[in-house]
């Protein structure tokens, strides 16, 4: 059971990176490490995915510690470097900042801005072309409908997004992995598990969204796959 998770997960990594070319030979990866069951698998396969491939590159594993009581930083180090590699750990506010008073609305959007500012500056000051984040295909479906339900707009997150006129590009090599594989992958690793400090964890927009789409799931399993099709099958005609 255990190989053939890790194939499946493999071959739709490995399906990811070849169709929007995310990782090319000498690339330089900063891979943002949350601490979350995602990120520590993204971590773990694009390490093991060295061991075997003919491409080479190297990882830079960074943590954005938002300020939290209850942290974990010193554990997570810890077990990144069973893999050979340090993390950055970079200190900061962002959290207590963005759970301001004057900012109830939305205090999650502000924290994951400021958090991925460090992350592009870091990017710029360790010479990477590449950010690798482990946002799965179950992000990138509640994400289009975060955007709806709150932004009124249609977007979410693309697998490979370039920004700064191409000096470095977003990579989402789990882009086609569902998050209960993901789980279960973590579990039969061992992967540590880290309690998330945030207050609002628990009672995100993104945790209302999850919810409901669990629901939908539920009474149909083809949903999921048909909503993440549909963010590549785009019918202009039908549209405003």
């Amino acid at each position: 059971m255990a190989q053939s998770l890790l194939k499946s997960i493999n071959q739709d990594v490995g399906k990811a990176i070849h169709h929007y070319d995310m990782i090319s030979h000498g690339d330089r990866i900063v891979v943002g490490v949350s601490g979350g069951k995602d990120s520590l698998t993204l971590l773990w396969l694009l390490t093991e995915r060295l061991s075997r491939i003919p491409v080479t590159y190297e990882l830079f594993p960074v943590y954005i510690d938002p300020g939290f009581s209850g942290g974990f930083a010193e554990e997570l180090c810890q077990w990144v470097q069973t893999f050979g590699l340090n993390l950055r750990v970079e200190h900061t506010d962002y959290g207590i900042q963005a759970h301001r008073a004057d900012n109830r609305e939305n205090p999650c959007f502000l924290c994951a801005r400021l958090r991925r500012k460090k992350i592009f500056d870091i990017t710029g000051e360790l010479g990477c072309n590449k950010i690798a984040f482990g946002h799965h295909k179950d992000d990138i479906i509640e994400t289009f409908f975060l955007n709806i339900c709150f932004s009124g707009m249609m977007a979410t997150m693309r697998p490979k997004q370039s920004f700064f006129d191409g000096r470095f590009s977003i990579i989402r090599p789990l882009a086609f992995v569902d998050e209960q594989r993901i789980q279960r992958f973590a579990r039969k690793n061992n992967f540590p598990e880290f309690a998330n400090p945030c207050p609002y964890g628990k009672i995100s927009k993104r945790k209302e969204i999850k919810d409901l789409l669990n629901h939908l799931y539920q009474t149909n399993q083809k949903i999921k796959g048909n909503i993440f099709r549909s963010l590549s099958n785009i019918n202009h005609d039908y549209l405003l």
